[in-house]
């Protein structure tokens, strides 16, 4: 019987995982980390999700009930209990660096370990690898770097003034996080363009059920779904969720535009400002980050050219998880699962020796 193996085990793999548990087909999830829940095992502290826990579980087990919105910690723990709940192999400490194919399967290489596939789902996030623009290199060396990938909490800087650079939300809450022990400027290429809070509870109810029916509506199949994939995968960045522009003034965090250059090894901002400041935090995002493959025609300079998950002239390869890949929420806890059901139903038609979806739109 054909075997999967599927790399990372958060939300994607597991999703993944309990498909290919659900139809029988056999599958190993390999992930980097020493636990189960991938990158949710390095937010900071006080990192909590925008969606609520009730739309937060995975097919066949609910978030626990607690916090109305979970912690990052939180959601580890859920993934971990996950893999469990439904016997999942998953191997930890298992870094991939390498995947070769040879006829219609597939070796997966960690080191000295390697693995032999029928089909490969890259289930390693939406965007991995931190993204700092190359300015950064010309900052004095004075000045202490952090990307936000790598923030967890204020005691790792060290005292004076923080310019976190990428006003969205990652940085707003950060700049939040921050104010209270130092003081914080917040530059981005639209400061505090954030939502107004919605104080009619019909208009609360409202304005969450179009932010959902948008995870389901804007596919890549219809037209409104394709215009907002362009402008999602160009870089621009989705409207602040939770916070407010009373909270950022309230907590004292300046804002600025974003930043241009480099003065004297000092960030200078659009307006022409020039920042003395001890630390600057890049929550400037990340890139996908799939270099490391090397399979012969494959164009891994950005996100993986897909159809519905399967990767375009690599039968057996799959993406999931990534931004927009099918849908507005083909990367978060929402949108996942549905991606996931696409997915396997592809590995259950090359089991069966059916026509793959990436085959269908390699002949389209």
């Amino acid at each position: 019987m054909n075997r999967t193996i599927v790399i990372g085990a958060g939300q994607a793999g597991l999703a993944a995982g309990h498909q290919l548990t659900r139809h029988g087909l056999p599958f190993t999830i390999l992930e980097a980390d020493h636990r189960v829940g991938g990158s949710w095992n390095h937010r900071w502290d006080t990192m909590r999700l925008f969606t609520p826990a009730t739309k937060d579980g995975l097919p066949g087990v609910p978030f626990p009930r607690g916090d109305r919105f979970p912690t990052g910690a939180q959601m580890a723990a859920y993934l971990a209990g996950y893999a469990d709940r439904f016997g999942m192999d998953v191997r930890t400490g298992i870094h991939v660096d390498g995947i070769f194919r040879d006829g219609e399967r597939y070796t997966v290489t960690a080191g000295s370990d390697r693995f032999e596939a029928d089909n490969v789902i890259l289930a390693t996030g939406a965007e991995r690898v931190p993204n700092v623009p190359s300015l950064a290199a010309d900052l004095s060396p004075a000045i202490a770097q952090l990307h936000s990938g790598a923030y967890r909490n204020p005691s790792q800087l060290p005292p004076g003034a923080v310019l976190v650079v990428g006003a969205g939300n990652s940085g707003a809450d950060i700049a939040l996080d921050l104010a209270p022990t130092h003081p914080v400027v917040l530059a981005g290429r639209h400061p505090g363009h954030i939502p107004p809070r919605i104080e009619s509870p019909v208009m609360r109810v409202g304005f969450r059920f179009l932010a959902f029916a948008w995870t389901y509506i804007l596919t890549e199949d219809t037209r409104p779904g394709r215009a907002s994939r362009e402008k999602v995968l160009s870089g621009h960045s989705g409207p602040l969720i939770r916070v407010k522009p009373q909270d950022l003034d309230a907590a004292g965090v300046r804002r600025a535009p974003r930043v241009t250059g480099v003065v004297q090894g000092l960030p200078q901002t659009e307006d022409g400002d020039i920042h003395d400041v001890a630390t600057v935090v890049w929550a400037t995002g990340f890139r996908p980050g799939y270099e490391w493959l090397s399979l012969p025609g494959l164009d891994t300079s950005g996100g993986l050219e897909n159809h519905r998950g399967a990767v375009v002239g690599q039968p057996g390869l799959y993406v999931l998880g990534q931004l927009f890949q099918y849908r507005f929420g083909s990367h978060n806890l929402v949108g996942v699962p549905h991606d996931a059901e696409m997915v396997v139903a592809d590995i259950r038609r090359r089991a069966g020796r059916g026509v793959s979806v990436a085959g269908a739109a390699r002949s389209r």
